[in-house]
């Protein structure tokens, strides 16, 4: 996939991923759903979904590591800051965007820019959560939320 047609997927995604309500038990639905993909395929990563006050469900799965519950809120915190995936924002730069890094912008302790979070958009409400995963090369952590998001959106129909 060239970096033009990611770019662009990743900024329809930012449109079209969004949910009629998002609730605990939606959480916990889609938390469920990405582990279980990710079990099914023996990868070794961290599921969280939080909202800006607290951590709504966590799955830390075989082969995953410490590093990974560090990455993932470091994901989360950008995604939920910025409004954005963090994978697509990873693409912006990539093309030449703003290094969120650079000095008194963006502070590496807290935030990372590496895909794998994607914010909880509800309609007529705006981001209210965001669910992550770290582990897997960034195009995949990313790839395995937008399936269970897109997952939930089937189950609300």
């Amino acid at each position: 996939m060239s970096d033009q047609t990611r770019l662009d997927q990743l900024e329809r995604e930012h449109v079209e991923l969004v949910l009629r309500r998002f609730d605990r038990k939606d959480a916990w639905d889609l938390g469920r759903g990405i582990a279980e993909r990710a079990l099914a395929a023996s990868a070794p990563v961290a599921v969280d979904i939080r909202t800006a006050g607290g951590v709504l469900f966590h799955a830390s799965l075989p082969g995953a590591t410490a590093d990974n519950d560090v990455w993932a809120a470091k994901k989360a915190a950008t995604a939920l800051r910025l409004e954005t995936s963090s994978a697509l924002l990873e693409e912006r730069i990539a093309q030449g965007g703003r290094d969120m890094h650079e000095p008194g912008w963006l502070d590496r302790a807290t935030y990372a820019v590496a895909g794998g979070a994607v914010p909880i958009r509800v309609a007529g409400v705006g981001v209210v959560a965001v669910a992550t995963v770290s582990g897997l090369p960034s195009a995949d952590d990313h790839d395995l939320v937008v399936e269970g998001i897109r997952g939930l959106q089937l189950l609300a129909g």
